[in-house]
């Protein structure tokens, strides 16, 4: 059985006025779990549609999803979702906001609860369980939205743009937190992002796409020879300004 989540032959066609649009063009990708991999490409290439077709909420107009050997298309799996607002309920408590997912869910457990609150104290946030949304930084907001997805022990995180709204600093430090959480939860992650620097520092693995109809033009394995990795000290490594000028230069080509 082929573990982990898997894109074969994946369309997408467009339907409007003017007739088809071919956004997706035929995306076969094993992604290797418990990796962090970053989709980067032109704006309205398909990034985000790759995403929703991933979690079930859109449809391919051809190919299959596979988790782990089993055909998910058009299924809404065990996968999570982060977007670029947190989407935080302003009049339940933090505690409640990151129980929300498990109530939707109906599995709403002590057992459940007991790991919620496990990740909040893990994670800085237990002091906070009481405070209110509007009481807390976007940075601490931005994480809490990240341990009520986590709660729900998903299979597969997605990101999309999930830290575009947060000033230069706060996104930096948020980016860190992400990553340090994702790593020590041993989660795949799968992030959309038009910023380079921060695909680089954040990902084992980077999948640059064409231009519509989308396509993957290359594929580049993230490495570097730092203890402790985190998304910081990558960006003063030296091996980080050769990945930035060579996807750079990709990204701003029209070849395909």
């Amino acid at each position: 059985m082929n573990k982990g989540l898997e894109l074969k032959n994946i369309s997408k066609i467009y339907q409007d006025n003017n007739g088809e649009t071919l956004a997706i063009k035929d995306f076969s990708y094993h992604f290797i779990n418990h990796e962090f991999t970053t989709l980067l490409g032109p704006s309205g290439c398909g990034k985000s549609t790759l995403l929703s077709i991933i979690s079930g909420l859109e449809s391919p107009s051809s190919g299959n999803v596979f988790l782990d050997g089993v055909d998910i298309t058009n299924h809404s799996s065990n996968i999570g979702y982060m977007l670029q607002k947190d989407y935080l309920l302003e009049w339940r408590t933090i505690l409640g906001n990151v129980l929300f997912g498990l109530e939707i869910k109906h599995i709403l457990t002590q057992e459940n609860i007991n790991y919620a609150k496990k990740l909040l104290k893990t994670y800085g946030l237990s002091e906070f369980i009481d405070k209110y949304p509007s009481q807390l930084s976007g940075g601490m907001r931005q994480r809490a939205a990240l341990i009520r997805t986590l709660a729900t022990k998903p299979d597969i995180l997605l990101l999309d743009e999930a830290f575009s709204a947060l000033d230069y600093q706060t996104r930096l430090d948020v980016s860190s937190d992400v990553y340090r959480i994702i790593k020590s939860e041993k989660k795949t992650a799968i992030m959309v992002t038009h910023d380079i620097p921060e695909a680089i520092s954040l990902s084992d693995t980077i999948i640059v796409l064409s231009e519509r109809p989308s396509c993957i033009r290359n594929v580049h394995h993230i490495q570097f020879e730092i203890e402790n990795r985190n998304p910081l000290n990558c960006r003063e490594h030296p091996n980080f300004r050769k990945y930035f000028d060579t996807i750079w230069r990709e990204l701003n080509t029209n070849d395909k």
